[in-house]
């Protein structure tokens, strides 16, 4: 039996190479995703263990309000414990450095300044030099050696560095190496002088961010963790480096999160796979009844005929496996440098790993023997009394059945996509039940649809139109699992495209609504504005009014708090719609202002006295209300003037500036932000008016539906592959009738235009469908979501509409070749193909 298999399988080896195609894209997609995820979870892996070497165990607070906890008479009481080798106060927080092109360089998440401690050879020992030596100025840094190369500096020259939100020009001293899961994850390291990096990052003065202690020589970690923990204060704790590493990490966690969604679009190409795999199986099992009948007549029985067919698949999904698993490690590979989690080189590919071998095999093969099923009974089915036939009978109780059974599910579908509204695990759900029912009940929508195209057609292509409609017609099982490959895909993509059009409309109404300035200075991701920033705006000669923003929280009692927003009182009227009810803002430097809605809810009117302290501060104060008014959602429920805000004695920051609003002179937006972006000189800082904060909104989502595009691309190319082959074996099979066609005048590129209008038909039937229930799905995801505006983006439905007709046209394209290549004479005396 295997080799009567090898021998069909030589025989057809073009009619196989559509579906082993398909399923050996989904198996590079399975494969692909795991060899990725097991590089990621290397990589981690191996950043965790080697970072930071000298650390046995870790101190930190273990909240924000206790961070002052951690300060020199603490780190004193460590370095005496016996059990510890050496005790290391660290200070750390964000700092980006850009390069000599103007841009921040690297992951700006894992962009990090830290404190140089010189041991008692001037140099230290977790960032061992390379060139020059450490930082000993405010005005000198050291930088590891990566950041230097990419940055375009060198040892000695000068460098740029935005920290604390302003952008500062310093001297690169020093170049080393470190062992930092930072550096590993694509981050930079900047170390500072220790007073400079405590008076940028201490969380309090004369405090540390951590402190670090490496165990003394017959010291376990657990032994100096314990010792460690007796002389720490309370809001303080202890960890060893094992329970340090335990701990997952970011990166981790999105190496897996990609993993899991790149194997769910695995699973939707596989998915659409099998209607290809099952279509072929089913044409091929048509075209060969004469055979398999014959071989009944011979004695074979119903099973040998399905295990011979079931044979076949199976060979076809192990050399679709093969390639496919060949194909995947090339996937991985690509997949780590574009979504790449660490900086550093990655994690080799464990080429014979058992779990990506397995699922290569066990998808490629179970996938093709699957959907081969069905084929296989039919085929083995086949009376031997078939042999003396030429066609097969119809089978139209069946397709009634199947339209019974189409209506119910996608009645289910429906159902389910509307209780689904808000409930996102019930959308999850409700998907996969009305795409089945619409696979089901395809046949009957082909019928239909074909028969509005009939008139058109016919009027516009004349008998071609109508040859190509009737033929379209012949077989509606195989034009709907044709058009099924499809819409599957489209659907897919149309319900992103339409839940990303309506996230990023959203994006533009926010915009809109805070907004309120002619121009708004902002930090870029993870960056922040220096609390020196509006007044160096403030005084440009065509800025009009400025104000920073402070959001924060006052806490009036227990875990009762009110959202506060810190301004300028002077000039907030000018730059945000602002309608005062009582009172005025001209006393906000004394006071609270709340909105009306707001003291309605807590009973205050003007004089009303509100007492609490400032979030992150043990300050009570009691704050008159000096005005009601309304304003714009980021200017509400209560303002107070910046100068209200408690100064810390210790000069660190307490309260981060959210951003600056600015009002230019009449006619000098444009020219005053020139003039902020030339004064700032900061690369972390964007300078935007209207427009440029609409595109920077909906930038964000692009990335995104790229991706998004990138890996539904390739349903859709299985889908058109769909196409091809159908035309394809429709060739095969119309032998007979091709050369009647030429015979009675239809000459070689009237029979490729019969083709070519049935393949467009066929596939602009499964992006119509595709399209429409896309858009169901993507609506009923986005009204689950409040405040999001629906979007339906027209334009980009169009323009399926035409790839559709594109892939159509290319569909049809060797099949035409082949069908045009018919000897008349010969195709006249075939009896099958």
């Amino acid at each position: 039996m295997l080799r009567t298999a090898l021998r069909t399988l030589r025989s057809h080896r073009l009619r196989f190479a559509m579906p082993a195609l398909a399923v050996l894209l989904g198996v590079a997609f399975v494969t692909g995703s795991l060899l990725y995820g097991d590089s990621v979870k290397a990589a981690v892996a191996r950043a965790q263990t080697t970072s930071q070497p000298d650390v046995s165990v870790k101190v930190e607070p273990d909240s924000p309000d206790h961070a002052s906890r951690l300060d020199g008479t603490l780190l004193r009481r460590l370095r005496q414990l016996p059990s510890a080798a050496t005790a290391r106060g660290v200070v750390e927080g964000p700092s980006f450095v850009a390069g000599s092109d103007g841009s921040l360089m690297g992951e700006l998440s894992r962009a990090a300044g830290v404190n140089y401690v010189p041991g008692d050879r001037g140099e230290d020992v977790r960032y061992p030099l390379v060139s020059g030596h450490g930082p000993r100025t405010s005005g000198e840094v050291a930088m590891d050696r990566r950041t230097v190369e990419r940055a375009g500096y060198r040892v000695g020259g000068r460098a740029r560095v935005v920290v604390g939100g302003t952008a500062r020009s310093v001297r690169l001293v020093g170049a080393f190496t470190a062992h930092d899961s930072r550096l590993e994850a694509g981050g930079t390291l900047t170390a500072f002088d220790a007073a400079t990096a405590q008076r940028y990052f201490a969380p309090a003065r004369g405090s540390y961010s951590a402190i670090t202690l490496t165990a003394a020589d017959g010291t376990s970690d657990a032994q100096l963790a314990d010792a460690v923990r007796k002389v720490l204060p309370s809001g303080v704790e202890a960890a060893t480096r094992a329970e340090l590493e335990s701990v997952p990490t970011d990166a981790s966690g999105d190496g897996d999160k990609l993993t899991t969604l790149l194997l769910s679009f695995a699973g939707v190409a596989l998915f659409v796979s099998t209607f290809l795999v099952a279509n072929t199986f089913t044409m091929l099992s048509a075209a060969r009844a004469r055979e398999h009948a014959l071989l009944r007549a011979v004695g074979a029985s119903r099973g040998h005929v399905m295990r011979r067919v079931l044979t076949e698949a199976a060979l076809v999904g192990t050399a679709a496996s093969i390639a496919g698993y060949a194909l995947g490690t090339g996937v991985a590979t690509l997949l780590g440098d574009l979504f790449g989690v660490t900086g550093g080189p990655a994690a080799p590919l464990r080429l014979l790993s058992v779990t990506p071998l397995v699922a290569a095999f066990a998808v490629g093969i179970g996938v093709t023997v699957l959907s081969a099923w069905l084929p296989a009974r039919r085929a083995a089915g086949v009376p031997p009394v078939a042999a003396l036939r030429t066609v097969e009978p119809s089978t139209a109780a069946s397709l009634r059945r199947r339209t019974l059974l189409g209506v119910a599910v996608t009645v289910c579908g429906v159902l389910l996509l509307g209780a689904a509204v808000g409930q996102t695990d019930v959308l999850f759900g409700a998907v996969p039940v009305l795409l089945i029912g619409l696979i089901v009940l395809t046949p009957l929508l082909a019928l239909g649809v074909t028969a509005l195209l009939r008139r058109p057609l016919t009027r516009l292509a004349g008998i071609r139109g109508k040859l190509a409609v009737e033929n379209a017609r012949r077989n509606p099982r195989r034009t709907a699992a044709t058009a099924t490959t499809l819409m599957v895909g489209l659907a897919m993509v149309t319900a992103v495209t339409v839940a990303v059009a309506s996230v990023n409309r959203l994006e533009e109404q926010e915009v809109d609504r805070s907004m309120t300035s002619d121009l708004r200075v902002t930090a870029v991701d993870f960056a922040e504005v220096g609390d020196d920033t509006a007044a160096r705006v403030a005084r440009l000669a065509d800025a009009d009014a400025v104000t920073a923003l402070v959001q924060t929280y006052f806490d009036l009692s227990g875990d009762d708090t009110v959202p506060v927003t810190a301004v300028n009182p002077a000039t907030v009227e000018r730059l945000a719609p602002i309608t005062v009810r009582e009172g005025s803002l001209d006393r906000l430097d004394h006071g609270i202002a709340v909105t009306e809605e707001l003291a309605a809810d807590r009973g205050w009117r003007l004089g009303s006295r509100v007492s609490g302290a400032f979030t992150g501060t043990d300050e009570r104060t009691s704050l008159p209300v000096v005005a009601v008014y309304d304003g714009p959602e980021n200017l509400t429920p209560t303002l107070v003037s910046y100068r209200s805000l408690p100064r810390p004695a210790g000069g660190e920051r307490r309260f981060s500036v959210e951003s600056v609003l600015v009002k230019a002179a009449p006619g000098r937006t444009a020219a005053l932000q020139r003039e902020i972006r030339r004064t700032l000189d900061n690369p972390a800082l964007l300078v935007q008016d209207r427009a440029d904060a609409r595109v920077a909104a909906t930038a964000r989502t692009g990335p995104f539906l790229n991706i998004m595009y990138a890996m539904l691309s390739v349903t859709v190319l299985i889908g058109a592959l769909g196409v091809v082959n159908t035309m394809g074996m429709a060739v095969f099979e119309r032998v007979r009738e091709i050369g009647m066609l030429r015979a009675i005048g239809l000459d070689r590129r009237g029979v490729a235009s019969v083709l070519r209008i049935e393949a467009v038909t066929i596939s602009l039937f499964g992006s119509a469908l595709g399209v429409a229930v896309g858009c169901v799905i993507g609506a009923v995801a986005v009204r689950g979501q409040e405040s999001v505006p629906l979007v339906i983006p027209w334009d980009r439905t169009a323009l399926f509409f035409v790839a559709a007709a594109v892939i159509g046209v290319l569909a049809s394209l060797w099949p035409g070749r082949q069908a045009a290549r018919v000897p008349m004479l010969k195709a006249i005396g075939t009896d099958a193909a």
